[in-house]
């Protein structure tokens, strides 16, 4: 009976104990919706826009927004449409439990002519708990390209239970309009240039790599042509590995495919790996060859254990850098991923970069957070200390005395520190940057945080920027 007694105290201590845990427990923060920025513009070019709505975490539950219309110079049904539709100027938007944001599409209708000067504005009027509404509750949207004066975004490249140090999602972000397109990892195997060259890219998001063979024909290229697994590796700090890689720089002329010739044969087989890097699942390996076909490609394509392959045209269109596909099992499509040339400046995301094996030995090293410019577009950016000029201060005077490159790295992991010691990963704040686009607007950007140890989320990094001077 003793026994009983004290078993049955030492019972309700435990859940006394519990239940004083957890109401220690501080309670979660306001999980707000808003807007991603205040302002977007959709171009002469343009057939739609994207407009994002942002969770500050995932929601527990479903929730319900909605959105009043207003117009300027335009009807809803006659110009432009929205998607999900509107009823009587008014938008509801479903947000299922798990998500981190919402979309609403502003489609523009064909054949219409428009002066620039129509616009619609949104205005969040209601959503439903457990979420609540948050600072930016109007956006304007403009049927017209913008010149940003500035915003602050936070990109959220989590997909699903990845870390944040290999986020799924990469980002392609357009200052002056103030737009950032996700883009997933594994979406695209391969791009083909849109330029004057005949050139290949492989996924250096997913550390794919490739080996050329003494071969022409697929049907001659069996499992045995992968052999020996060490030519592969990826990751093992090796100088090595090069040779199986794209230049990490961007430079086109040291692709591992070489120039698509336009001698077929001249245009070998080549053994592509299409990567594990960032938590990338494995996937079937491809045997691919490259030919020339008028002024774009002819892809053919086969898994390596295939005893046949089939064949994919693709043509060059000179509005983007690259024209992406992706190969999924016995099948092979044209896929959107980055946007056109003119409608991105930077980009970030995990990706293969370099680093210092030993002096003057550099080796293949995958970074997450690496920022890169659109440099094929003409995209420059100069990074500045602030032991010479401090952000708030950097005004139009100061762009004479930047140094500006063209080199795709130039941001790369510069503006932050990852380290596995507790404490020590944060945002440099001594430095921040200086984007020039294609069109000439410049811009001053900095990074706010990016890591819990300087108070922001691994694979969520936030930034702004603001418009220093407007191109010509």
């Amino acid at each position: 009976m003793k026994n009983k007694v004290i078993s049955s105290l030492f019972i309700l201590l435990i859940l006394v104990a519990a239940n004083a845990c957890k109401e220690d427990e501080p309670p979660l923060p306001d999980n707000l919706l808003q807007f991603e920025t205040s302002e977007q513009g959709i171009s002469d070019t343009q057939e739609e826009a994207t407009i994002k709505l942002t969770l500050s975490r995932a929601t527990e539950s479903a929730s319900t927004a909605v959105i009043d219309l207003s117009t300027e110079g335009v009807t809803y049904g006659t110009e432009f449409t929205t998607q999900p539709a509107a009823a009587n100027n008014s938008i509801s938007v479903a947000i299922p439990a798990g998500s981190t944001e919402a979309t609403v599409k502003v489609i523009k209708k064909s054949g219409i002519f428009l002066t620039g000067t129509e616009a619609i504005k949104l205005t969040l009027s209601s959503v439903t708990a457990p979420v609540l509404l948050g600072n930016t509750k109007t956006i304007d949207v403009k049927f017209a390209s913008i010149v940003s004066a500035g915003s602050a975004l936070t990109l959220n490249g989590i997909v699903g239970t990845e870390p944040g140090s290999a986020a799924r999602n990469g980002f392609y972000i357009d200052l002056s309009n103030n737009k950032a397109t996700a883009v997933n990892r594994t979406s695209w195997d391969f791009g083909f240039y849109a330029g004057s060259q005949f050139r290949v890219i492989l996924n250096n998001t997913t550390s794919a790599s490739a080996k050329a063979l003494d071969k022409t024909d697929l049907k001659t290229v069996v499992a045995a042509d992968t052999i020996p697994a060490s030519d592969w590796t990826v990751g093992a700090y090796d100088a090595k590995e090069w040779a199986v890689l794209d230049d990490v720089t961007g430079d086109l002329t040291k692709t591992v495919i070489a120039e698509v010739s336009a001698t077929d044969a001249d245009n070998k087989v080549y053994i592509v790996n299409r990567g594990t890097g960032g938590s990338i699942p494995g996937r079937p390996w491809l045997k691919i060859r490259v030919l020339r076909k008028s002024d774009g490609y002819t892809l053919q394509y086969a898994r390596i254990t295939d005893t046949d392959f089939k064949t994919i045209d693709i043509a060059k269109d000179s509005q983007y850098n690259f024209v992406y596909v992706s190969v999924d099992g016995n099948s092979a499509s044209k896929v959107d991923v980055e946007p056109p040339k003119s409608e991105w400046d930077i980009k970030w995301g995990y990706q293969l970069s370099q680093t210092a094996l030993a002096p003057g030995v550099m080796i293949p090293y995958a970074s997450s957070d690496f920022v890169t410019i659109n440099y094929l577009a003409g995209v420059e950016a100069a990074e500045v200390l602030t032991t010479t000029v401090s952000y708030d201060a950097f005004a139009e005077s100061n762009i004479a005395g930047a140094e500006f490159k063209k080199t795709y790295d130039v941001i790369g992991t510069n503006w932050r520190t990852a380290s596995p010691t507790a404490g020590a990963s944060g945002v440099k704040t001594d430095r921040f940057y200086v984007v020039k686009d294609a069109a000439g607007n410049v811009y001053k950007l900095k990074f706010i945080r990016f890591h819990a140890d300087d108070g922001g989320t691994r694979g969520k990094p936030e930034f702004e920027y603001k418009l220093v001077k407007k191109g010509a």
